[in-house]
């Protein structure tokens, strides 16, 4: 989590709750981070939640994969892209994740990432 530089992990941790420090884990299944360009998707990430002073510090240890944004990156690609106005196109990438976690055909895992908004996490939760 943090290098002490040699100090016991207890003794940091009783130095951090002195000092107002709360620091949690998160069994997180996937976590994407979105740019303009591309997506970093972390399948196996360590993450960790510090409370400090009202402030909420998110810490994602990982390798990402990088993902492409795709030529539908403008607002009006994305609207002539579906039946429904609004609903964003969702990445044929992100319909093959959640099939092959969820073990569930591609049009099963499409509709559920539609219905969740193109939530992998939230998809796959759905289909399990």
């Amino acid at each position: 989590m943090f290098g002490g530089g040699g100090m016991n992990p207890r003794k940091m941790e009783q130095m951090m709750k002195q000092m107002g420090i709360d620091v949690t884990e998160i069994d997180a299944e996937e976590v994407v981070i979105r740019t303009a360009d591309e997506d970093l998707v972390f399948s196996d990430a360590e993450v960790t939640r510090m409370d400090a002073q009202g402030q909420q510090t998110y810490q994602v240890v990982g390798s990402p994969e990088t993902r492409g944004r795709g030529e539908g990156g403008d607002a009006d690609a994305d609207e002539s892209a579906g039946d429904d106005e609004g609903a964003p196109e969702v990445p044929a990438d992100d319909v093959e994740i959640v099939a092959q976690r969820a073990g569930v055909s591609t049009d099963d895992a499409r509709e559920a990432l539609e219905a969740e908004n193109g939530d992998l996490a939230a998809a796959i939760s759905r289909l399990e």
